[in-house]
């Protein structure tokens, strides 16, 4: 075990260590000094606005530990937007509704720029036009099977179009840059909570070089 990074937190490559109840803020600094430390963010790249926001907005935290109260409105999205995006995290990292993630999401898009709100709508009716498209109806309404065999169609990467194909390919490929947007959302929104750390095996007491359960965590869509 050692001590390299600015808040002193101790890295470990594996063990336990005792439970703490732990606040949103809380697991993002902790996530933060693991990343100045060396270790790896999970599942999210620094490019994506999300991990942006989870850096410098600290200010959305307070409001962060009321997600879970039963008046809970969305502030950015409409009802509905919430209600699909609610929907289509669950599927993507199952236990995202515990997590509050759609809830967080709504929280940090009411304070982004205007143009990653934008690209976020986008991508949200993109996939839902698409479902409503192949299944008739939104994908909140789908069962499992159907969310799933259309979240593992958006989620595969387009292979280099052949002329013949252009038009199709590029379909695919614009399906494609949606999802992994979205995704990148989900997967920040989740894995800064408590129930996302947990579940790769870290309890907020160190940081990890390498997350335990990261393994388990690359099986989602």
């Amino acid at each position: 075990m050692t001590r390299n990074n600015e808040q002193g937190l101790p890295v470990i490559q594996s063990g336990n260590a005792a439970s703490s109840q732990l606040t949103r803020r809380k697991m993002v600094q902790r996530l933060l000094a693991g990343a100045g430390a060396g270790a790896a963010w999970p599942f999210v790249a620094t490019s994506h606005p999300v991990y942006e926001l989870l850096r410098n907005r600290d200010a959305v935290f307070a409001d962060a530990e009321q997600l879970g109260a039963a008046n809970w409105k969305p502030i950015f999205l409409s009802s509905q937007q919430a209600e699909l995006l609610t929907a289509i995290a669950e599927s993507i990292v199952p236990e995202s509704t515990r997590a509050h993630v759609s809830r967080f999401i709504d929280l940090l898009l009411s304070v982004d720029k205007t143009e990653n709100r934008r690209k976020f709508v986008q991508s949200l009716a993109s996939l839902d036009a698409e479902v409503q498209k192949r299944f008739g109806k939104s994908f909140p309404a789908l069962n499992e099977e159907q969310k799933n065999a259309f979240l593992t169609d958006a989620s595969t990467k387009p292979e280099m179009p052949e002329d013949s194909g252009k038009a199709a390919a590029q379909k695919k490929s614009s399906l494609y840059a949606h999802f992994e947007n979205l995704k990148a959302w989900v997967r920040g929104a989740y894995y800064s909570s408590e129930v996302g750390m947990r579940e790769l095996g870290w309890t907020g007491d160190y940081v990890y070089e390498k997350f335990p359960g990261r393994a388990h965590a690359e099986d989602h869509h």
